[in-house]
């Protein structure tokens, strides 16, 4: 007689309820950002650069593991993707400079 085999069984689907409090739910807006990383964290700075001026405020400080940042890498570039399929390319006339400041 077979013994049943012993077969993984599919992850469940985590259901999570999300909580956005009024003044979250407003956002920072960004124009810029900072990306730093150490052996177990990547700090994302979001900033605002106000034209003309040369001092930018940080609206947002975002910490991730590294496995949470290239997760978001992904589902970034997916968004980015969709969003170009629906309207069309998006130019890019910003550089990373040698500090990891987006532009």
């Amino acid at each position: 007689m077979d013994e049943p085999e012993d077969k993984p069984s599919p992850p469940r689907r985590l259901e999570l309820q999300i909580k956005l409090d009024e003044s979250m739910a407003q956002g920072v807006y960004s124009n810029l950002v900072m990306v730093q990383h150490g052996e177990s964290e990547f700090v994302l700075d979001f900033m605002f650069l106000q034209p003309g001026r040369k001092e930018a405020r940080v609206g947002a400080r975002v910490i991730l593991g590294p496995r949470q940042a290239k997760r978001l890498m992904g589902a970034l570039g997916d968004n980015v993707n969709r969003y170009e399929k629906r309207f069309g390319p998006i130019p890019v006339s910003a550089a990373i400079d040698e500090d990891g400041v987006v532009h």
